[in-house]
């Protein structure tokens, strides 16, 4: 069974449901930023070895959610700066940092280049699927599965985590969508307590000596 590997390589952190893991594989494909012995997983697209075996893996796993046969493309050197940025557009995306007042008109670059197959199946329905080489085939199938959770109502549960030393995009599963840490253990209760002992701080320095 394919993995989503860069998903699962960090603690606390589960899959999006059916091809919306894609997406969320993508994003955690980077690097967790931190240097030293706190360092535990480097960008998967920094070089073209891991970022075949990244998308060998997530591609499989794509194929196996949606049961479609996807015939991966090659990657090649050329392709890393492409699949980076479009991983940047992402991020800016799922963690809500889109500038409001930017023209709706004019898409991201990378995603905004991307073109999908409408194919017919058994039925008869439609199916949209993966087109195009290289970097431009990751793209659509972010485009086509970003667009899939859209409709299913799913693709705003897709967030960063807000704690800014972490680099994790999970899929909120809390009823009401409220969640904002990917893990409540590891960023959550951090987090709250630091903004507890900053309001204790600051109540102690208002009162009159």
């Amino acid at each position: 069974m394919a993995q989503w590997i860069a998903t699962e390589r960090i603690p606390g952190l589960a899959p999006a449901p059916g091809g919306l893991a894609f997406v969320q594989d993508l994003l955690n494909s980077s690097s967790d930023g931190l240097v030293g012995p706190r360092h535990t997983h480097d960008d998967l697209l920094s070089d073209i070895v891991s970022a075949r075996a990244w998308l060998n893996s997530s591609g499989r796993a794509l194929s196996e959610s949606s049961g479609l046969d996807f015939s991966l493309p090659s990657l090649a050197e050329e392709d890393l700066p492409a699949l980076r940025e479009l991983r940047s557009e992402l991020r800016i995306l799922v963690s809500g940092q889109a500038d409001a007042n930017a023209d709706r008109s004019t898409p991201p670059p990378r995603l905004g280049s991307a073109a999908v197959t409408i194919a017919t199946t058994s039925g008869p329905s439609f199916v949209a699927l993966p087109s195009g080489y290289g970097w431009h085939w990751v793209a659509s199938a972010v485009l086509v599965e970003s667009f899939n959770a859209q409709k299913e109502g799913t693709w705003r549960r897709l967030k960063a985590c807000q704690n800014p030393a972490c680099v994790a995009v999970f899929y909120d599963r809390t009823r009401n969508n409220i969640g904002v840490w990917h893990s409540v253990r590891s960023c959550g209760n951090p987090a709250n307590l630091r903004a507890s002992r900053a309001r204790k701080r600051a109540s102690a320095e208002d009162r009159p000596s």
